[in-house]
């Protein structure tokens, strides 16, 4: 990945180019198009578009992951980790940097993508996550207006704990890889290996 453009990730449905966009919200495009049937008679089908997004799970030059406790308007308090949207332009690399200084105030030494996917086959939307390994804070967090963040820092077997058992910590595809590495001690060493942690074993 170093160096390296990031492919994006296709669609297990992708929106064909003969396809009109019907709506253009503030977040979300329709498009539409006509689809031949299998009994040889033709439908509309629909699908959204909307901008891809960079997940970014920082962890400190002391081995802690930061996970971010967020406020927004009209929905309840939830923990995650940094990130959002790309700006029109912006590759992911440069997207997971941005949103992790915005939201966190911490630069980080190397970013090394994780998972990409698209997953929503009705949403054309690749989802990068990105691990930021060597973090420092450098600066205050520059939130939105619609952002209240407050950063937690927890070792790896905690967020580990609080990605796939509490309610509270909003689902990404982070959460379905640690799930897969449960209970697999090779698994979870090459984690912390990806995470750059020394520590070759993980004891849940």
């Amino acid at each position: 990945m170093y160096g390296m453009a990031i492919e994006r990730p296709e669609s297990k449905q992708p929106i064909p180019p003969e396809a009109v966009r019907v709506f253009k919200g503030e977040i979300f495009g329709v498009y539409q198009w006509q689809q031949k049937l299998f009994d040889g008679t033709t439908a509309t089908f629909e699908k959204l578009k909307r901008a891809d997004t960079a997940v970014v799970i920082p962890v400190t030059r002391e081995g802690s992951i930061i996970l971010t406790l967020q406020e927004q308007p009209g929905k309840p308090a939830f923990l995650g980790c940094a990130g959002g949207r790309l700006e029109e332009g912006e590759d992911p690399l440069a997207a997971g940097r941005r949103e992790l200084l915005e939201e966190t105030g911490y630069e980080a030494e190397e970013l090394v993508l994780w998972h990409a996917t698209q997953p929503v086959s009705k949403i054309d939307w690749a989802v990068y996550t990105f691990i930021a390994r060597n973090c420092s804070k450098v600066s205050d967090q520059k939130l939105d207006a619609g952002e209240k963040i407050a950063l937690q820092l927890v070792s790896f077997d905690e967020f580990f704990r609080i990605a796939t058992e509490e309610d509270s910590f909003m689902e990404t595809e982070a959460t379905v890889q640690l799930l897969r590495a449960k209970g697999d001690q090779a698994k979870m060493a090459e984690l912390k290996k990806l995470f750059g942690l020394s520590d070759p074993l993980l004891r849940l």
